[in-house]
């Protein structure tokens, strides 16, 4: 009997274990977020090179969205982006929006620098300052070949 109550219990902890870790590996995906991010706004890059739809949006590190659509603007020939915030974010009116760079050998994400405007973008409204992603390829060219020497 004894041995019965132990097998109970050390299968009622691993069962508690495996749906811990279910429930944080759908935190960590941003699943069950149950409209945590409904705060959409628009931006127009020059380059959106390692950015997809699913990207991180990071204000001073921490993850407050992600991006939702991307599109090419067949006028402009730049990359119309919708990002998706949580709508406990609000960003200042005169914030920009950068692509950063994790590393030489991490990915891509996109960042919101924050202005000082007292007055925050709106749901829909679209961040005019941008800064397309730098390609690191350009950059050890310009390197390589003395850049302009003004």
């Amino acid at each position: 009997m004894a041995e019965n109550t132990s097998e109970v219990l050390v299968g009622g902890v691993v069962l508690a274990a495996a749906i811990g870790f279910a429930i944080y590996g759908a935190q960590v995906a941003g699943l069950g977020s149950g409209g945590s991010t409904d705060y959409p706004l628009t931006a127009s890059f020059r380059s959106l090179e390692g950015v997809n739809v699913g990207t991180d949006v990071r204000l001073a590190g921490v993850k407050i969205g992600t991006v939702t659509d991307v599109a090419l603007n067949a006028e402009t020939y730049r990359a119309d982006t919708t990002v998706s915030l949580r709508s406990t974010t609000q960003v200042p009116d005169d914030s920009s929006i950068i692509i950063s760079s994790e590393g030489l050998l991490g990915g891509n994400f996109v960042e919101i620098v924050p202005g000082g405007s007292p007055f925050y973008f709106g749901p829909g409204d679209e961040i005019l300052d941008t800064q397309g992603a730098v390609s690191l390829i350009s950059l050890l060219l310009k390197f390589v070949s003395g850049g302009d020497s003004e």
